[in-house]
């Protein structure tokens, strides 16, 4: 179900992860973002736009990860961008013999036979350093940043205050690292640059959880960053999205934490050792 949470712009959630898909309307037609995550949610997706007589006339990936960068037959062929780092890293996946196996691997069970693979990462890279998509709609800007996954990108629709984060700012999970040398200072950029243009958002939309207002966007970088300080410093953060007070069905987000709390302590004894 499509539900409105600022002027022409639209969202449609998953029920596994909830994915957050936004739907920007333009002139022509509308812009989907993220679109997710099951055939059944997208053909949900599609017949709502057709009911409201809005066809599809573009899409955008925020990032590379499986649940950002799927598509489904009933959105239509029209162009689908990322950024130039994101459909680069999705060509170099995709080059590989068993690359949708490899892909499959790592969907959730519940949803593994009803996600489909075969319209994934067919991704257009914007131009390095792109600022804007280019549609026959309302400016939607390109905040790419370090942040999370190769590529990443938030949008900012910027007459109607909304800022699309992808895998940032989410009430249900923690900051996600990549697996590179400096991903929490990484993080951390990404947090500034969605912080320079907080006073320009009315409405947030993750790509999981909650979408928040105005008075809730400095909060959540808030959270975000420290969380990311307590890992950095081999602190146990005081987080509402960890231990025993997570939301029942999320428990697992304690042993994402876990995971990287233990790759950082690794990172910081090892840079002890070489200092």
């Amino acid at each position: 179900m499509l539900t409105p949470v600022a002027d022409g712009v639209l969202v449609h959630q998953s029920e596994l992860l909830r994915n957050n898909t936004v739907v920007v309307q333009g002139e022509a037609g509308v812009l989907v973002v993220d679109p997710g995550l099951t055939t059944g949610e997208m053909g949900c997706l599609a017949e709502d736009l057709r009911r409201l007589g809005q066809p599809v006339v573009a899409g955008f990936a925020t990032h590379p990860d499986w649940d950002h960068a799927l598509w489904h037959a009933d959105l239509g062929q029209v162009p689908r961008y990322g950024t130039a780092r994101c459909s680069a890293y999705l060509r170099e996946l995709m080059s590989k013999a068993e690359w949708k196996a490899g892909v499959a691997e790592g969907l959730p069970p519940e949803i593994a036979e009803e996600t489909p693979l075969d319209l994934f990462g067919l991704i257009t890279g914007l131009p390095a350093g792109a600022a804007r998509i280019p549609w026959d709609g309302p400016e939607v800007r390109v905040i790419e940043h370090p942040a999370h996954a190769p590529g990443h990108a938030a949008l900012l629709v910027a007459d109607r205050g909304v800022l699309v984060a992808g895998d940032m700012l989410s009430d249900l999970f923690i900051p996600m690292l990549d697996d590179t040398e400096h991903a929490v200072e990484d993080y951390l950029t990404g947090l500034r640059l969605l912080e320079g243009v907080a006073d320009d958002v009315e409405v947030l939309v993750p790509g999981h959880g909650s979408v928040a207002r105005a008075d809730q966007v400095r909060v959540r970088i808030g959270q975000d960053r420290e969380y990311l300080h307590a890992l950095r410093d081999g602190r146990a953060p005081d987080d509402p999205r960890l231990g025993s007070s997570v939301e029942p069905g999320w428990e697992w987000v304690n042993d994402i934490h876990e995971g990287q709390a233990a790759r950082m302590a690794r990172r910081n004894e090892q840079n002890r050792a070489d200092g």
